[in-house]
């Protein structure tokens, strides 16, 4: 088993009656490997999976006495994929606030597990997400090989544990092909806001052919021949399901900025590969760059939500085609990252940028030295 950073944070949760732990993250990322391990160590614990029909009518009563029954003498309940279960924010509410007990609840699917839960425990949950490994938490499998091997492996494959412990570049594959088939189409199948499950793996699919750049819905909308508003609670959708990240556009100063456009990262390279059928090794493609700046992003975003530090997130470009790939505004301090897949490319700040915000940093991020910036 991988160690994960937030283990400590949901340690920490632990034996404080009358609160709830909402662990966010999507399928496959390791949310019920580790409540369970550190499950392992709290005695009088009971578990409960919402993928279990049995467990969805029983926690569908909002009945103290019932509740009581079912979950014992339990000073920790643990709901795995919670929100497959209706109403259970009203059931939370029940155990946390009449029962000297915590409660972790998982989910893979954050609007519907907020929507359920976020009146009902205003005040009494405490929100964690669980992205696929970061590299912080992937390095001592690499310790022993090359950085330029753990970079081939991770832009190609992604991040999720399992892939992490098979073997063979097939095994792998196959393990992404059978995530999209028996996780990401079932779960879309199952939303009633999707008419047609087909045009949303065509929009991914689109977007996997965008990354990096800014997405225009006009445009989208015109190829999947949907309407715009469509396109847009499809997007909404797949941020929720933790397949997508959205990038907005960054401003302050210039009036010159772009802000109203957006761009789209996937939360795994893998996944993304896999929707394009493509993982041949990084020499032979003509996208490694854009692989590269998409991994880079997510770690970054992996790095600060993993030491609780509240980071925002953009893209900065001018109207006249200046621009940056990231930029992060954490208490003010601005630091603006250049992905460049080549360790030769090492262009300065641009103008606007540097007059706009002097006192702003600017980094350039290659294949050679990225390792230093997710430590």
């Amino acid at each position: 088993m991988f160690i994960r950073t937030i283990e400590q944070q949901i340690q920490d949760g632990l034996g404080k009656p009358g609160t709830a732990l909402i662990l966010y993250g999507s399928r496959q990322a390791g949310k019920t490997t580790l409540v369970k391990a550190v499950l392992e160590k709290v005695p009088d614990a009971v578990s409960f999976s919402g993928d279990d029909l049995y467990t969805q009518s029983l926690l569908a009563r909002h009945e103290l006495e019932h509740l009581k029954r079912i979950t014992g003498s339990a000073t920790t309940i643990f709901i795995d994929e919670a929100q497959r279960i209706e109403h259970i924010g009203l059931t939370i509410k029940l155990l946390v606030d009449h029962l000297p007990v915590t409660v972790i609840a998982s989910g893979s699917a954050s609007f519907e597990l907020a929507d359920r839960l976020s009146e009902p425990l205003t005040g009494r949950a405490r929100t964690l997400h669980l992205h696929p490994l970061s590299w912080w938490e992937l390095s001592p499998k690499y310790r022993v090989t090359s950085p330029d091997t753990a970079l081939e492996e991770m832009l190609r494959f992604g991040m999720y544990p399992k892939v992490h412990s098979l073997e063979s570049n097939q095994e792998k594959e196959e393990y992404l092909y059978n995530y999209l088939n028996h996780y990401l189409y079932r779960d879309l199948l199952e939303f009633e806001q999707v008419k047609k499950p087909k045009k949303v793996v065509d929009l991914l699919v689109l977007l996997a052919h965008q990354i990096g750049k800014e997405v225009a819905i006009s445009e989208l909308s015109n190829s999947l021949g949907i309407g715009q508003k469509t396109v847009e609670s499809y997007l909404d959708i797949l941020e929720k399901m933790f397949v997508i990240v959205n990038i907005r556009g960054f401003s302050r100063n210039l009036r010159k900025e772009v802000t109203k456009t957006s761009r789209y990262y996937f939360v795994d390279t893998g996944i993304r590969n896999a929707l394009i059928r493509s993982f041949v090794p990084l020499s032979l493609r003509n996208d490694s760059g854009e692989l590269f700046e998409n991994w880079f992003v997510m770690e970054r975003i992996k790095h600060a939500g993993n030491n609780r530090r509240f980071v925002g997130f953009y893209f900065w470009r001018t109207y006249d085609q200046r621009e940056i790939d990231l930029v992060e505004d954490s208490d003010g301090i601005l630091t603006g990252f250049e992905c460049k897949w080549s360790p030769k490319s090492r262009p300065k700040a641009p103008k606007d940028w540097s007059e706009a915000y002097p006192e702003a940093g600017f980094e350039v991020v290659t294949q050679a030295d990225w390792s230093g910036w997710l430590e």
